[in-house]
């Protein structure tokens, strides 16, 4: 699944040469259970929530800091792009998606001051950057100035952490026990939500169901069992040969025999 439109291209090549082995649907990873597959016994579900460097470095998408002219950092299947969101949004909702997508400490006067530049004209991708460096000063560090703000740009405007976490409990319905679920995550907040997930479903369920009368209300044992509850990342030996999966993380688990779990979460992948 993949909800770029673009990566149908690669799909078809792949088919050609794996006609029995290979489906792609152009679907979010939330979707993966409304997928029809006759006939078959999935064994095995992998998330890959990184972006490829096509992507990265295609410049329609807007995803990166070094994209030039508007804003866009649309992958697939979205209502809006990240100019509506930077050029129309209040200076509370930007500071707010900077601070828990974007983790940036700097988010309430960055925010500011792109309300203030917008007045003028509307801001595209080299004018936001601009704001984000005379907010931070500094240069020449390992990371950008303006990487946790276009992180957290792409998360809102994709709603990546909500879909990972639907395609999570889809995930859960759709294994037969002994599958096996594989996800690698490339940021702490990807990573947390996969962690809780796992460790919640591979430990006992002491409250039960909240629709079950009371004195049905048994304990729900574990839906997986993790395989890995280290986590895991890539040796040196991987890095240097591609020093993009440098900030790879891996969680894997065993689906049980028993029933999915319902949970309640709302469409960012927060708990309610």
């Amino acid at each position: 699944l993949d909800r770029d439109p673009d990566c149908k291209i690669v799909a078809q090549e792949i088919k050609k040469s794996h006609q029995k082995r290979f489906l792609f649907f152009h679907k979010k990873f939330s979707e993966v259970s409304k997928i029809k597959l006759e006939n078959y016994k999935i064994k095995a579900i992998i998330f890959d929530l990184g972006y490829s460097y096509s992507q990265i470095k295609n410049p329609n998408k807007g995803l990166s800091f070094e994209s030039k002219g508007n804003l866009n950092m649309k992958l697939g299947l979205n209502d809006f792009s990240a100019d509506e969101v930077i050029n129309k949004l209040n200076q509370k909702d930007l500071e707010l998606i900077f601070r828990y997508f974007g983790e940036d400490k700097d988010s309430k006067i960055i925010s500011k001051r792109i309300v203030h530049q917008r007045i003028k004209s509307n801001l595209n991708t080299e004018k936001l950057v601009n704001i984000i460096n005379s907010v931070k000063k500094k240069k020449g560090g390992k990371i950008h100035n303006a990487t946790k703000i276009f992180q957290a740009l792409r998360i809102f405007l994709n709603d990546e952490l909500g879909e990972l976490q639907r395609g999570l409990n889809a995930a859960e319905t759709m294994l037969s026990a002994g599958g096996k679920l594989a996800v690698v995550s490339f940021h702490s907040l990807e990573d947390r939500i996969v962690k809780r997930f796992l460790r919640k479903r591979s430990t006992y369920n002491t409250r039960g169901s909240r629709h079950a009368p009371e004195n049905e209300n048994k304990p729900i044992p574990p839906t997986f069992i993790e395989l890995n509850r280290k986590l895991i990342r890539p040796d040196n030996t991987e890095t240097q040969s591609n020093p993009r999966s440098r900030s790879a993380r891996l969680r894997t688990a065993e689906r049980t025999e028993v029933l999915s779990r319902e949970v309640g979460f709302n469409n960012h992948g927060i708990k309610t």
